[in-house]
């Protein structure tokens, strides 16, 4: 059976690519909302982040998605992401990758 290609994103805040499924992409709507996006499929621009609670940290720091989508991002926004990124990589340590 023939292998198939593994989809690669690149990090926003790293710069590395990683395999999809590492990532979860976070999305700017037409109305300048910009939210976390398990599914992939939320219509807008998209931009990735490793599923590390430390590289979570360092896109609140840097206020990476500011720049990335060019508005000001609310800053409960980072906190929601790095409660999202923590659970996720809490989940993926217990369940592995099936999760």
């Amino acid at each position: 059976m023939k292998k198939r290609k593994v989809p690669l994103r690149k990090d926003i805040v790293t710069g590395e690519m990683h395999p999809k499924k590492d990532l979860v992409r976070v999305v700017k709507n037409k109305q300048d909302e910009v939210s976390v996006d398990p599914t992939g499929k939320k219509p807008g621009r998209g931009a990735y982040i490793s599923l590390d609670v430390e590289v979570a940290n360092q896109a609140k720091a840097q206020k990476t998605f500011d720049k990335a989508f060019g508005i000001k991002v609310d800053p409960t926004f980072y906190d929601e992401l790095v409660a999202y990124v923590d659970h996720q990589q809490a989940r993926k340590e217990l369940f592995g990758d099936d999760a």
